[in-house]
């Protein structure tokens, strides 16, 4: 009897483990799950975790789940607040049970399932839960000293600590989520390399190529960067293993290790710090613990990535525009907010993150060779503005079936450009291009964020340093303006970030070599934590994930973002401008985790006011910025970026840059 029942036993862990991948596959990514806790290891443990997790929003999930059942989550809390012992086991689902009562037994499980997914072990302590309730009498704080701060985790982030530490520099790597595990870089596949040996286009040629599918709008110089080092990169992360597997984690943690590069994650860099002009520092908090972090460095690089306003269907509902928010809210200038990445979903599921991307998660990446491009998504929005959603899918900005007149130009040069697939040369096989979707698309997958590397803080060099003293951004934080307001090749966004994590941490690092640590007053860190734990002392206000839902109704309606005209709009923008006066400082938070959203949600509001502010700004049409009432390029007075910048009084300002030139 004792071996039926091990038998038995068996069998409903397998059962469970199965179930919860299913429900990954099938649940709205819209929470940063960048933790994953690993299946029982020996069958001896019956379906027994050594666990501690944040229980993601599993608000999804059917009434009741396959099989007719659901998961009964017993444990105890450790002094941590970490659940020790959970023990999963089937039970009937009672009929008087509330859904929301049955949410919370099942969400645990399902989420420990879905950490599983993507690649993190609970045993070696890597998630935590969050804490349930805030004594605010109680926060910690804690103080860390480097020459450079490394913001952000992804390829740029990996590269920018490496290099940073190869220079010389003490480096110190702060993420919200976890290294190699969160914001755009997991589920990047392919990445560009330019061989000269193997390649028919010269690097001149190559960039002036990009420059004609871009119109104009890319910056030759960072274009140039990318292709020239981009082999060096990816012979680094050859080294690494990083082409071995589907999960990064192993392959970043190497070099790190191997340099003893200290790493800070879970902790949410909200502010930047600034004295006497220059850089000083940052400022943030724990999500897994009631700390707030004051770190001094003499040089900051946000590798924080771009974001977007946490759409259905793709990848970046942990990215938020974190970086560019508390740059500009220290004076450094940002650009590239009119344009717009134009990723589809599909029209089926369309929240379904895992289905959208067609098993990109599970491939392994590779390498993509030269195959100049003009794909965007513009046309598919236009095709769905005039005659109804969906519209037929494909590749990306390929939208097929009964074409309209009118619309988005492309240049003549790229009109046949109707390729499936990654462009040829490369290992591209395991790899590819995100989400080839077949069946009916529809738009907005990626709202609220622009073209890879086109937004992001305004270089004033080759170096990617700001118009703040020791401030440098890479990546998809700094608006460098690679490939313009259009994709141009598959796997040059992923070169990009490390080509430029490397060279902007190898300038911060000398920058770094002239100065003293900066001491920062009490009173400006006084006024900063006042300001990080705001929301958590406010007994009313707005939820974040309300603010959050409202934001997404006014922006993400592609006659708002993709197909513009100004009374729409100017519409917009004063709804938004609503929620930056009266909601923004209303945002409450009763734990750690929604202080995150807070913070986020604040963020996501700056952005788009950024967003309509340029487009309406913008008084013609070109590659990702479509008007209707501007529908023609307009080369005698827009062959400029625009650049927003904080005004003296507070107000958001904005100017012209010419293209190829460099700010003033």
């Amino acid at each position: 009897m004792l071996k039926i029942r091990e038998k038995i036993l068996e069998k409903e862990k397998n059962d469970d483990y199965q179930t919860y991948q299913r429900l990954y596959r099938l649940r709205d990514v819209r929470q940063n799950l960048p933790h994953r806790c690993d299946p029982p290891e020996s069958k001896n443990q019956k379906g027994i975790h050594q666990i501690s997790t944040r229980l993601p929003d599993l608000s999804f999930v059917p009434d009741v789940l396959p099989g007719g059942c659901h998961h009964h989550i017993t444990g105890k809390i450790d002094s941590g607040g970490g659940v020790m012992g959970v023990k999963m086991t089937n039970i009937q689902k009672p009929k008087d049970m509330s859904r929301r009562k049955f949410m919370t037994l099942a969400g645990g499980a399902a989420g420990f399932a879905a950490m599983a997914a993507m690649g993190l072990s609970a045993k070696n302590g890597e998630c935590s839960v969050n804490i349930p309730e805030i004594d605010i009498n109680k926060i910690t704080y804690a103080e860390n000293e480097t020459d450079l701060l490394i913001v952000g985790s992804g390829i740029a982030g990996l590269f920018a600590a490496i290099k940073g530490h190869d220079s010389g520099a003490s480096v110190l790597m702060v993420s919200k989520g976890r290294l190699g595990s969160s914001g755009m870089t997991p589920f990047a596949k392919g990445i560009f390399a330019y061989d000269s040996a193997k390649e028919k286009l010269s690097i001149e040629e190559f960039v002036d190529k990009i420059s004609r599918s871009a119109l104009g709008t890319n910056n030759p110089v960072f274009t140039r960067q990318m292709a020239e080092h981009s082999l060096a990169r990816v012979n680094d992360l050859k080294k690494w293993g990083f082409f071995n597997s589907p999960l990064y984690f192993d392959a970043f943690s190497k070099p790190i290790k191997e340099r003893n590069i200290p790493v800070i994650e879970r902790v949410m860099i909200t502010h930047l710090i600034k004295e006497n002009g220059k850089i000083a520092g940052a400022a943030g908090f724990s999500m897994d613990e009631a700390k707030v972090h004051i770190f001094k460095a003499k040089s900051v690089v946000l590798c924080s990535g771009a974001g977007g306003f946490k759409p259905n269907g793709f990848p970046i509902c942990d990215l938020t525009h974190d970086g560019t928010v508390m740059a500009y809210n220290i004076g450094a200038k940002v650009t590239g907010k009119e344009w717009n990445d134009g990723h589809p979903g599909q029209a089926e599921n369309a929240a379904a993150c895992y289905d959208g991307w067609h098993g990109m998660f599970d491939r392994k990446p590779g390498t993509t060779g030269i195959g100049i491009r003009h794909d965007l998504g513009v046309e598919s929005n236009y095709q769905a503005y005039m005659a109804g959603n969906p519209v037929a899918g494909g590749p990306p900005g390929r939208a097929s079936g009964n074409k309209v007149s009118g619309g988005p130009s492309r240049p003549a040069e790229f009109a046949e450009n109707h390729r499936h697939g990654p462009p040829p040369g490369g290992d591209h096989k395991p790899g590819g291009a995100p989400g080839q979707m077949g069946g009916n698309s529809v738009g907005g997958s990626s709202a609220g964020m622009s073209i890879h590397k086109s937004e992001g803080l305004v270089p004033v060099n080759d170096k990617g340093a700001s118009n703040i003293p020791g401030l440098y951004a890479a990546g998809d934080a700094l608006g460098s303006h690679m490939a313009g307001a259009i994709y141009t090749q598959i796997g040059s966004s992923l070169a990009g970030s490390a080509v430029q994590g490397a060279i902007v941490s190898a300038a911060a690092a000398e920058y770094a070599k002239g100065i003293d640590l900066p001491k920062i007053s009490k009173a400006k860190t006084r006024a900063i934590e006042k300001e990080i734990l705001a929301p958590l002392k406010r007994k009313k206000g707005y939820s974040p994930a309300w603010v959050t839902q409202t934001l997404q109704g006014i922006m993400i309606p592609n006659f708002v973002l993709y197909i513009k005209k100004e009374s729409l709009l100017k519409a917009a923008l004063a709804y938004v401008e609503e929620l930056r006066d009266h909601h923004m400082p209303m945002l409450r938070a009763a734990d750690m985790h929604e202080l995150r959203l807070a913070h986020e949600t604040a963020n996501m509001i700056i952005n788009a006011e950024m967003k309509l502010k340029a487009s309406i700004m913008r008084k013609e049409s070109r590659c990702s910025h479509f008007r209707l009432d501007y529908p023609e390029v307009d080369t005698k007075n827009w062959n400029a970026w625009i650049n927003l910048y904080k005004g003296r009084n507070g107000e958001m300002k904005l100017e012209k840059q010419p293209f190829d030139s460099w700010p003033s």
